[in-house]
Formats: structure tokens, C-alpha cells, sequence
């Protein structure tokens, strides 16, 4: 009998306080730590790195350009270290997303990650579970003790 092993959509705010380091929370650490050394699947989806991107730039937008060069490296490594484990939204996700936002039309970018993450059948590892508790994602809170 072969056990599955499990995977995981990592959400925006999590690679981000990943970012972090040693500084971040410990629950996050704790959770690329166990993925590492059980050689666990993590994939990214194409809406976290636009919103990775949408940050890079509002803060190049608000004149911290240092900030944003520190943050514009990190996101190309992001990239690097992801490669081909970035899932976009093809066709077949969009219609799901479609589905998910009836009769809650509420935070449509989390629906298009729920949608991502349904269709790889993914664990999506998130902060915010409760923006995702009606797609029927499974979902992983790192954050929680």
C-alpha cells in the first residue's frame, strides 16, 4: 500500500513571513522546516506572485526604494526556487473560481486560489482560513499553536 504523501499550495501571507527568517513566526519556520526535511511538495500559485509583485511595486510607488530592491531580489529568488511549482489559472481553474464566487462573491483572489489549490488537490497553507471556509480547500494554519 503506498502512502500519500501530502502537498501544499503555500498562500501570500505565509512565503512572505517566510521571508521573515529567523524573525518569523514560529509555527511558519516550524512548517518549511518539517516540509524540508520530509521533502514535501510546495507549490505557489500565479496569484501569490502578483501579489508579491503588486507589493514590490506599491512600495517602489511610495518613494522606498530600498525596500522595494531588497524586496525585488527576494521575489526573483522566490521564482527561482519555485520554477516549474508555480500553478497559474488556466481554464479549468477559472471555471471552478467561476463556481466559488456563487453565492459568496466575497474575496476573489482567495477564490482563485481555493480553485488552484481544489483542482491540484492541494492543502492550501494560509493565515486566513476563514476567507476560505466555504470553497472546501483543505486548509493548514501555521500560524496556530
Amino acid at each position: 500500500m503506498r502512502v500519500l504523501r501530502p502537498m501544499y499550495l503555500v498562500d501570500t501571507n505565509v512565503i512572505s513571513e517566510a521571508r521573515k527568517g529567523r524573525r518569523a513566526n514560529r509555527g511558519v519556520q516550524a512548517f518549511f522546516s518539517e516540509a524540508s526535511e520530509q521533502n514535501l511538495p510546495l507549490f505557489l500559485s500565479a496569484i501569490t506572485i502578483g501579489e508579491l509583485r503588486r507589493g514590490v511595486d506599491l512600495i517602489r510607488h511610495r518613494g522606498d526604494h530600498n525596500q522595494a530592491d531588497a524586496l525585488e531580489n527576494w521575489l526573483a529568488l522566490v521564482l527561482e526556487n519555485y520554477g516549474d511549482r508555480v500553478l497559474g489559472l488556466d481554464s479549468e481553474a477559472a471555471q471552478l473560481w467561476g463556481h466559488l464566487r456563487v453565492p459568496n462573491p466575497q474575496h476573489p483572489l482567495d477564490k482563485q486560489i481555493a480553485a488552484i489549490a481544489l483542482l491540484h488537490d492541494l492543502t492550501l497553507v494560509t493565515r486566513n482560513t476563514a476567507d476560505f471556509s466555504a470553497t472546501g480547500v483543505r486548509v493548514n494554519n501555521p500560524f496556530l499553536p
